[in-house]
């Protein structure tokens, strides 16, 4: 039980360092978008083209990056799901391998293809759940006592 909580924590922790590094590293490289977002209101972050406009220049483009890359990118939901299985392992509630699986899976297509990322430390995460899990499912015969 203690080993597999602290695999859990391991992967969450990860999670939660990722997310939280992909945020601050927004912030840092793109800090005048994200203020001109406060500045010019709430809907500046992706503002609708009006059927006359194109929105093709160079200021909505970076403007559209920018908010793909910080607040509707990975790194909320990931951050939200470490939290969750960082609360699940205090609990000593045993997490589905699946969300293993898919995380490793979406970690090391995304390390694919974003390289140099950090995506691949995801990969060790979704990794680090399975683990936890298997020794979950483990029969009691086979535990050690």
């Amino acid at each position: 039980m203690g080993n597999r909580r602290r695999l859990l924590c391991w992967a969450s922790g990860t999670m939660i360092v990722l997310g939280t590094g992909h945020l601050c590293l927004l912030a840092l490289t793109a800090w005048s978008g994200v203020a001109g977002w406060v500045d010019r209101g709430m809907w500046a972050a992706v503002p609708l083209a009006l059927a006359g406009e194109s929105g093709r220049t160079v200021d909505a483009l970076q403007n559209k990056v920018t908010f793909w890359a910080g607040p509707a990118s990975f790194a909320v939901p990931l951050i939200l799901l470490g939290c969750l299985i960082w609360h699940l392992a205090g609990r000593g509630v045993a997490v589905p391998a699946a969300f293993g699986w898919v995380l490793a899976a979406w970690c090391l297509l995304g390390g694919v293809l974003l390289v140099p990322s950090p995506f691949f430390a995801g990969t060790v995460a979704g990794m680090l759940i399975v683990v936890a899990a298997r020794k979950d499912a483990r029969p009691a015969a086979l535990r050690p006592s």
